[in-house]
């Protein structure tokens, strides 16, 4: 489990983040969602040490991640996975190198050992055999999950995604979703999606933490998100065709 304690973050002396408490249960897929601009993205940068809070902390199974020795956060970092938004693959580097990138920084594995954990976490995405090809010969659905392959490399304990269906077409975006929940389930990670896509947040979305101009404004689940009485939920939600419809039908 991930908790939140109060974590607000500024830039300058503008705040960014004010108070933040939520958490993010283990063996479920957990979302964060708002706007843009709402701060959602400052704070998944919190939790993966790309931001540092000024006030509050980020605990890893009890672990406050902000404030331990640096090889300790070393250790802890070697626990996490995560999918940039834009798949962020080497270009430069075959999909297997790609893949095995981070088994060459974090582990003492042999050549073998590195190719059979790259070929199973290929294997877990159904990218099978693409072993040699490069960034710039996969569809956009491709590298998105080539991108979640490497994620898996070093057996992450904490799973995040930026955005995964940006720029993906409807279908696609179902795959990645479909694949975001197997991974989680399967060998029950820690999963952090953030996300504004709607079927996302109706579908796979187990826990939602809400975020509104900085605050957190709702914490739920997709069970009851499109019932609650939340008013600023519901003005982010129903603002979208697709929910627009659903409400006629609720």
């Amino acid at each position: 489990m991930i908790e939140v304690n109060h974590v607000s973050k500024y830039f300058g002396e503008k705040q960014v983040l004010f108070g933040i408490d939520t958490q993010f249960e283990e063996g479920k897929v957990n979302l964060i969602i708002g706007r843009s601009g709402s701060g959602k993205t400052v704070l998944m940068k919190c939790l993966v040490g790309l931001h540092t809070p000024e006030e509050g902390n980020v605990l890893y199974s009890g672990r406050e991640f902000h404030n331990l020795p640096e090889k300790d956060k070393l250790l802890l970092r070697k626990e996490m996975g995560m999918v940039f938004q834009g798949s962020a693959l080497f270009d430069s580097m075959t999909i297997e190198e790609n893949v095995t990138f981070p088994l060459d920084m974090f582990t003492e594995q042999s050549e073998s050992e590195k190719l059979d954990r790259a070929n199973f976490c290929l294997e877990c995405v159904d990218l099978e055999g693409v072993n040699k090809l490069y960034p710039a010969e996969l569809s956009g659905g491709m590298k998105k999950r080539a991108a979640i392959a490497r994620a898996l490399a070093c057996n992450p304990k904490y799973l995040f995604f930026d955005e995964p269906n940006s720029g993906l077409d409807p279908k696609t975006s179902l795959l990645i979703d479909e694949l975001i929940t197997k991974i989680t389930h399967e060998f029950n990670t820690t999963t952090v999606v953030n996300t504004h896509d709607l079927n996302s947040i109706i579908t796979i979305g187990e826990t939602i933490s809400f975020i509104y101009q900085g605050h957190l404004a709702w914490r739920g689940s997709s069970d009851n998100i499109l019932t609650s009485d939340n008013q600023t939920l519901n003005d982010f939600i129903y603002a979208q065709p697709l929910t627009q419809r659903l409400r006629k039908t609720l």
